[in-house]
Order: C-alpha cells, then sequence, then structure tokens
C-alpha cells in the first residue's frame, strides 16, 4: 500500500508517532482525509487515536460547536474544534496520558469553481499550547486529490510535533511560490490552565503523581470526590478499600474547584490542594463540576467512592426541587453513563450509618455498592481536623 518513498516514510513517522504515549482526538471537515487512511493504516493505531469525528454537514459542525460559527472555515472555528478535542480527548484518555485535540477545517477544490479562496486551517491544542495554522492554496494549481494531500501531509506534520515526534526528515514543503502557511502559537502555563478550568474552558486537569501503576485505555477510574481541606488518613483509607473492590480499576481523587454553596477555589487554593497529593504520591483530577451527574458525563464508567452522608443527599429529592421524579430521571441518567457508586459509613449527626440504613429505590439498587464495615470505619472528617487546628 505504501510502496513509493513519500508513503514509507509517512509510514516510519506513523510508526514513530504510534510508539510515543500520546493520545489524540480529531475533528475534520472539508478535507485532509488521507491523514486518517494513514494513520488507521498503520499496526498501533488504538495506541493514538481515541476518536475521530468528520462534521461535513453544517448542521453537524453547527451541532459539534453548540453555535453558528461566523465563518465555516476560518482559525477560529478550527481553534474551537480543536479545543472541543482536545476537552473529549481528556475524558477519553487514560488517566494523565499526554492528549492532542486537533481541528481542521479546508475550503478545497470541488466539482465546480469557487468564488473564495481553497483554503484551510489547522489547530492542535495540548496542556500547554494552542499552535494554529492558515494556509491559502493557489487556485487552479492542484486537483482536489493533490490539494488533500497538501492538507493531510499538514495535519500529519502537526500531529507529530504534538506528539514531539521530529517531521523534517518526511515532509518538506510542498506549498508553491507565493503560498504561505501564517502560523500561530500560545503558550499556557499551570497558573493559566487552571484559570481555564475554573472558567469552563476546559473540563479537568490531571495531576498523576501516582507512580508505578500501570492500566489501559478504557479501563475505569475509582474516584475519591472531595474538597481535602484537608487530606487526610480517611480518605486515603477509604480510596485503598474500595480498590479492594474494584480491582480492575485506576484510583484517583477528585477535587472540583466550583462548588456550589461557595465561591469558587482560587489558583493558589487549588495548588495548595495539589500539594498535598504529591506527598502522598497519589493522582489527583481537578475538575469544574460540583454535582455527581456532571461528573459521571464527565468521567463515564467511573465508581464513585461515597460517605453515607453524600448517598444520603443523592437519593434526596429535597435536591432535586423537591421532586422524586427528577430525582430518579437524574440518577438514571448516571446510570447510563455506566457510573456506580462505592458506599462507606458516616457518622451523621452522631449516628454512624451505612448503606444499608437508606431505602434505594428499586430502579437504582445496582448503582450502590456497600463498603463493608469491616473493612472500613473511620469517624474523621476534614472539618473536625480543621476545627482541632483552628482553623
Amino acid at each position: 500500500m505504501m510502496e513509493n518513498p513519500m508513503m514509507m516514510k509517512i509510514r516510519t513517522l506513523v510508526e514513530a508517532i504510534h510508539s510515543t504515549p500520546t493520545q489524540v482526538v480529531l475533528f475534520f471537515s472539508g478535507g485532509a482525509s488521507q491523514a486518517l487512511g494513514w494513520l488507521a493504516s498503520v499496526p498501533g493505531a488504538s495506541n493514538t487515536l481515541l476518536e475521530v469525528i468528520v462534521p461535513y454537514s453544517r448542521m453537524s459542525m453547527v451541532q459539534l460547536l453548540g453555535k453558528v460559527p461566523l465563518q465555516f472555515t476560518s482559525k477560529e472555528t478550527a481553534d474551537d474544534m480543536a479545543l472541543l478535542a482536545y476537552n473529549r480527548a481528556l475524558k477519553l484518555s487514560k488517566p494523565g496520558s499526554p492528549v492532542v485535540g486537533v481541528g481542521f477545517t479546508g475550503s478545497l477544490a470541488t466539482t465546480h469553481p469557487k468564488l473564495g479562496d481553497h483554503r484551510f486551517h489547522l489547530s492542535t491544542r495540548t496542556s500547554n499550547q494552542l499552535w494554529a495554522s492558515s494556509v491559502t492554496l493557489t487556485k487552479g494549481l492542484r486537483s482536489r486529490e493533490q490539494e488533500e494531500q497538501v492538507s493531510s501531509q499538514a495535519v500529519l506534520k502537526a500531529i507529530a510535533d504534538a506528539c514531539n515526534v521530529s517531521s523534517s526528515m518526511v515532509f518538506v514543503s510542498d506549498l508553491a511560490e507565493g503560498e504561505v502557511s501564517d502560523v500561530s502559537e500560545e503558550l499556557f502555563d499551570e497558573n493559566q490552565e487552571l484559570e481555564q478550568l475554573i472558567h469552563g474552558k476546559i473540563c479537568f486537569k490531571v495531576f498523576p503523581f501516582s507512580s508505578g501503576t500501570q492500566f489501559s485505555t478504557g479501563e475505569r477510574k475509582v474516584i475519591l470526590s472531595g474538597s481535602f481541606n484537608p487530606l487526610h488518613d480517611g480518605h486515603l483509607k477509604l480510596l485503598e478499600v474500595a480498590m479492594s473492590l474494584c480491582t480492575d480499576g485506576y484510583p484517583c481523587f477528585e477535587l472540583s474547584a466550583i462548588n456550589a454553596d461557595k465561591p469558587p477555589l482560587t489558583v493558589t487554593q487549588i495548588k495548595d490542594r495539589v500539594k498535598q497529593f504529591e506527598k502522598v504520591g497519589k493522582t489527583v483530577i481537578i475538575s469544574n463540576q460540583p454535582y455527581f451527574y456532571k461528573k459521571a458525563e464527565l468521567f463515564p464508567g467511573s465508581a464513585f467512592v461515597i460517605g453515607a452522608d453524600t448517598a444520603a443527599r443523592l437519593i434526596n429529592p429535597k435536591y432535586y426541587g423537591g421532586s422524586y421524579e427528577n430525582m430518579i430521571e437524574t440518577l438514571q441518567g448516571c446510570k447510563r453513563t455506566g457510573c456506580t457508586f462505592l458506599v462507606g459509613g458516616r457518622n451523621m449527626d452522631g449516628v454512624f450509618k451505612v448503606l444499608e440504613d437508606f431505602d434505594i429505590p428499586d430502579e437504582l439498587k445496582d448503582m450502590f455498592i456497600s463498603i463493608p464495615v469491616d473493612k472500613f470505619r473511620m469517624d474523621i472528617s476534614s472539618t473536625e481536623l480543621r476545627n482541632s487546628r483552628g482553623v
């Protein structure tokens, strides 16, 4: 299939991309289709490609972006596509894996003469960078297939660069005299990334402090959510016990920068709490979703580790506008994402309660799993620790 010298070089480049830990979501429209063929035809594609979406119709693009763009073929649209792809990659990837979101939109040669330019716009988003390139091609110089090849090479080169794989030996610019790639680059530090998270631009950030844990794509996360102010032995022990019940999972803590009843955490507060997990070598995810039904959408298929007090709130219609039906509907939405809840006992108003003390609706019972008291009981709380320290 890849017999000529250029195709052999492309194959070598794709093999190098597949050998990196970087995982990619690719959204493209209006060209660059050969890039997908090159990536998918080389063994190891599943190491790299998480998802590919081709919003070719206008309505498909509008639904993807959640808005009608000012121009469908523009740098702004490619940037928006790349950011959406990046957030999607975060959700689908292994916790802590480097991910890339790629957005491409083009207006290339077609069956009838175009009034406007033949052009394409390409953006890649990583945790610390937004890179963009805009190219206007000379009309009539190339066939559609040749314009496809030029744009596909640009996409493959951008993916290689994002994976820190050198593409210089493979691609010599195919742009003709007078054709220029207008390139821009925006770099983000950790503070800026956390600000983007707080403001909802990115959905979460992983701090993968755990070491020596191997897991495969698709393996469920076992998540203990909390404010961790401070992190204490009860948290660590609870997640450890939960892992004995979910041996196929990847353990992580999750802190939401957004609180339903309080102001958002500041960047400084987030970084201070993250330091706690670095000291004990545990992975923590910073998200911007305070509600479990939103966390379930963010981390589909996960097992959430909660206390009995949280379980009591989850099944209380009071928190669903006083509607039992809304409560059922919301939690069934969580269930459809494949999420479950592992419930540990908790001291509530001076009485130690476990899952069995609550009346779980029949249609939701298989979502809730009790953590046996003989495996875990610890009455310590972050509030008590803060009070004892006079904080």
